[in-house]
């Protein structure tokens, strides 16, 4: 029997689904810098620093401020550095810097109850503060379910008291992998899970009147993150609450693939005005994550700014035709065994101002051409369509790769094999000549109002590729696929994306490179709708960057959002405090040895707080649990205790070789 809930939910999880518009939350303090209702979304991150090392703390939240972050956060896993964090904020104001700092709770009520004297803002975890995961009682009575509940609340109700005291703010941190038993046993490991789990404690806070709360339902899977969120909004303004949200994809990893991983789930809620203060988990110094952070947040500064849409009615989602709670990949067609249905999604790449004389220009696109055996060698993250435009190569193709052309110039070509033509509207609708297999049809979401779309005869050879110009495209792109849905409309459809010098800043004060820029852009614009079901393919141009980044980011994007693996994902934490490796040095380590094992999760922990919880989503985990010591998992099983450092990566590869997952580099010829 699971718990009382409110009435079904109606899908109102925003205030726009076809307009820019920020969702309002209560405005809370924290030190001297408020959060939410119309301030500007807030840059944080945290120290990596061992919170006992009282300068190398100072030192680095310095460094953080300097880079950005307009609050602080520091691990104290006990008293012992609860109590320290009462140095760390003296030597910072005596240095002239008065950053709000929060203090990380795990496991330890008396931690947090002395921190909540010292610092400005407290984070607890509901899973476990004072919950239990234990897997000793996987059933519970509703009796029993109110009994731990009441238990709860007598362990949780003296922080509440001393925040309300001393004026301190709160954060109650759902994590996707670290749910109780109780929460658990009731709701499983769902979106539904985490949000009822931090509602308890804020119907708690509540209950005593105490209400400077924000809110976070964090995991390192981006769809469950962006779902959990959604209900969270939704459930909150079913019982009257509104608290800033904390947005945050956990253990996202390093370089690209954290930067996409991390823009997929934050900016996907950031589209929907969703976000009041962000923090973009990467395995690197944490100065270098308020950069990108910031570079996300003043999208939507800049965005807000244009927008005249601040004040629109709620609008619902008809849960007949799509569910924001849960992925429901869109129904299409497939056609010849290529595109839509099951296939996975296309990559789209144009290369029509490059040198088509010269076969090495498909190496960016992940064909590498031998000269000496006169042919090509395909890779992981290959692309399935090239756009030339009206160029002819001097040079025959790779045979599996698929080449667009626009309509006049393929109407005239003497060879049509693998070569398909892409159309505007107009032309598709008066063309005396297509082709038998593929017609690519460009259109926008302002064609559908057209006397010339409603004269298009829809057949099995078709594909729409879905372009914007509008502002917020992602929302205007939306509209078009719920159109579809809504007239059950099976075509399959190519996401295309252009991202011209204007929508590509040089400088942004305080951001992060063009390069960067592209790829945070592109993840929260496509990663919006990929992770909702919609699209089968990908298309993104950029005349600034280099076709190579294009192509990596295409597959980096389709990766996290689950669409499409094409290589290993490393669910990697960002370091603190309690972190017992180097985890830059552990998780490249690492990746040198088994990246080429595509579509295995490796999770790399560095230590057991957060590290069984944050790697629920892995196929297998690197842990520390001690000083030189190393504990393996298989998805959430332990195998090997307490393996030492210099042999633990040795082991983790003989468990995936056990598996039989395991795959010989040189004989793959990686």
């Amino acid at each position: 029997m699971v718990p009382e809930t409110n009435a079904a939910l109606t899908g109102k999880y925003c205030n726009s689904l076809t307009e820019y518009s920020r969702f309002i939350t209560r405005e809370v303090t924290i030190g001297n810098i408020p959060v939410g209702a119309n301030n500007p979304i807030r840059i944080q991150s945290m120290t990596t620093t061992d919170t006992m090392d009282t300068i190398g703390t100072v030192e680095q939240t310095i460094r953080m401020v300097n880079a950005g972050c307009e609050y602080v956060r520091i691990t104290a896993p006990s008293i012992k550095e609860a109590q320290n964090l009462a140095e760390i904020k003296k030597e910072l104001r005596f240095r002239g810097y008065d950053v709000p700092l929060i203090a990380d709770i795990h496991f330890t009520p008396n931690a947090a109850e002395v921190a909540a004297r010292i610092v400005e803002k407290v984070r607890v975890n509901p899973g476990n503060y004072a919950d239990k995961k234990r897997f000793d009682q996987l059933e519970y009575t509703p009796s029993e379910y109110q009994a731990e509940l009441e238990r709860i609340y007598q362990k949780f109700a003296p922080l509440v008291k001393i925040c309300k005291e001393y004026g301190t703010a709160m954060r109650i941190g759902t994590n996707h992998g670290s749910l109780s038993d109780r929460i658990m046993s009731y709701y499983g490991d769902t979106p539904q899970g985490m949000v009822e789990s931090a509602m308890e404690f804020m119907r708690m806070c509540e209950a005593l009147n105490y209400y400077n709360l924000v809110i976070s339902m964090k995991s390192s899977n981006p769809q469950v993150m962006v779902q959990a969120y959604r209900l969270l909004v939704e459930t909150m303004q079913k019982e009257g609450m509104n608290y800033p949200l904390h947005l945050g994809v956990t253990e996202a990893g390093d370089g690209e693939d954290g930067r996409i991983k991390s823009a997929v789930g934050i900016g996907t809620l950031l589209e929907d005005g969703l976000g009041d203060t962000i923090r973009v988990s990467l395995t690197e110094e944490p100065e270098f994550e308020a950069p990108v952070a910031i570079a996300l947040a003043n999208r939507y500064h800049e965005r807000a700014k244009k927008s005249a849409s601040s004040h629109l009615s709620p609008v619902s989602i008809g849960r007949g035709t799509h569910s924001p709670y849960e992925f429901q990949k869109r129904h299409t067609a497939e056609l010849n065994t290529f595109i839509g249905g099951h296939q996975v999604p296309r990559v789209v790449v144009d290369l029509s101002d490059k040198n088509l004389k010269d076969p090495n220009i498909l190496a960016d696109a992940g064909y590498l051409y031998s000269a000496l055996l006169d042919k090509y060698n395909m890779g992981e993250q290959s692309v399935d369509f090239v756009y030339l435009a009206d160029q002819l190569p001097s040079f025959s193709m790779p045979g599996n790769l698929k080449q667009l052309y626009d309509y006049p110039t393929w109407r005239n070509l003497e060879h049509k094999y693998n070569c398909h033509p892409l159309y505007t509207l107009r032309e598709f609708v008066e063309a005396d000549r297509k082709d038998t297999a593929l017609n690519l049809v460009r259109l926008s979401n302002a064609d559908l109002q057209t006397e010339l779309f409603s004269a298009l005869q829809v057949d099995k050879t078709m594909v729409f590729v879905l372009e914007t110009t509008e502002e917020h495209g992602m929302a205007d792109q939306r509209q078009f696929f719920f159109f579809l849905n809504e007239a059950g409309i099976d075509v399959p459809v190519i996401i295309r994306r252009s991202y011209s010098g204007s929508d590509l800043p040089n400088k942004l004060e305080n951001s992060v490179g063009i390069e960067s820029q592209f790829q945070l852009f592109a993840a929260s614009d496509a990663g919006a709708l990929l992770i909702d079901g919609f699209g089968d393919g990908l298309w993104l141009e950029a005349p600034l960057i280099a076709t190579r980044t294009i192509v990596s980011t295409s597959f980096g994007i389709l990766q996290a959002t689950r669409s499409r693996i094409s290589k290993t994902e490393y669910i990697s934490c960002p370091s603190c405090g309690r972190t017992l490796f180097d985890l830059q040095e552990t998780t490249q380590l690492i990746r040198s040895r088994t990246s080429h094992l595509k579509g295995v999760k490796i999770a790399i922990m560095g230590c057991i707080v957060n590290g069984p919880g944050e790697m629920a989503d892995a196929d297998y985990g690197y842990v520390g649990t001690g000083p030189g010591k190393i504990t393996l998992y298989r998805g959430k099983e332990v195998v090997k205790k307490s393996v030492n450092t210099e042999y633990a990566l040795d082991e983790l590869i003989n468990i995936i070789r056990e598996d039989g997952v395991w795959i010989d580099p040189a004989k793959e010829g990686v």
